[in-house]
């Protein structure tokens, strides 16, 4: 079956029959038949138009929406891989960090090392000077020790001949010099 349409229905043409319908009567039914036909035609061609219309919108917004679906998946990933990165290069300073702070550990290790022989050095060279200077002494007093037992020796002598030469008249004059380093 056909679809009837308004420009159908008014062009449409019935025979004359003896008892039939007021003319004037159908033609203005038919009228009002095709005037409603044509404004539901007119308001379903409105409809699919909108229809029409929405659909080109859901498109649309499903291709914006398709397109910040990517985006997000975009930004999430980028946002991982900037989060990634940054571990890495904060891991990467860390791991900087400590081999200097091991390097100047290593330098502060070296430098009491070097300040330990040092001192030590001058320990023994102070040990040293004491001893240098022990033996220095020793041998001074060794030189005193010596030239006071000489100096008694003389002494004991010089008596010895005092005492000789009282028996004797002839003076004898003995100096005795004495040097001290």
């Amino acid at each position: 079956m056909e679809k009837v349409t308004p420009v159908d229905i008014q062009h449409k043409t019935f025979k004359k029959a003896l008892q039939g319908y007021d003319r004037a009567e159908v033609d203005q039914f038919l009228d009002e038949v095709i005037e409603t036909l044509e404004d539901d035609a007119q308001h379903r061609a409105a409809l699919d138009a909108e229809i029409s219309d929405l659909k080109e919108r859901i498109s649309h917004f499903k291709a914006m929406e398709e397109s910040l679906h990517n985006t997000l998946v975009l930004a999430q990933r980028t946002a991982d891989e900037v989060k990634a990165s940054a571990h890495k290069e904060a891991d990467l300073i860390r791991e900087q960090a400590r081999l200097a702070a091991e390097r100047e550990i290593a330098s502060y290790n070296e430098a009491i090392g070097e300040v330990r022989r040092e001192h030590q050095r001058a320990i023994e060279a102070a040990e040293k000077a004491k001893s240098e200077l022990r033996s220095l002494l020793h041998t001074h007093l060794s030189l005193l020790d010596g030239t006071h037992n000489q100096l008694q020796q003389q002494q004991l002598a010089q008596q010895a001949e005092a005492q000789s030469s009282t028996t004797t008249t002839t003076t004898t004059t003995d100096t005795t010099r004495i040097e001290v380093f």
